[in-house]
């Protein structure tokens, strides 16, 4: 006889945190490379990662819309 596996939490199945505190980070270290002339070699990756950051909360928000409409192909519990 097997046990029930309790559901995670939704505090801990949120993205948006995730997503938001990594995307204001690379903000920060954006704005400091482009203020700190030792810093420029780290302002390539530094747009990157805020490239990255705002391009996966895009996919995030396609896909809770999705989901919240209803749409077959979205994925489940991002409401």
């Amino acid at each position: 006889m097997t046990t029930p596996v309790p559901e995670i939490p939704p505090r801990f199945t949120d993205p948006r945190p995730v997503l938001a505190v990594g995307t204001i980070g690379f903000l920060i270290a954006t704005i400091v490379a482009w203020l700190v002339d030792a810093w420029a070699t780290a302002r390539p990756i530094c747009l990157m990662g805020l490239a990255v950051g705002l391009l996966g909360y895009t996919l995030f928000a396609i896909q809770r819309r999705g989901a919240r409409r209803g749409d077959k192909g979205a994925q489940l519990g991002l409401d």
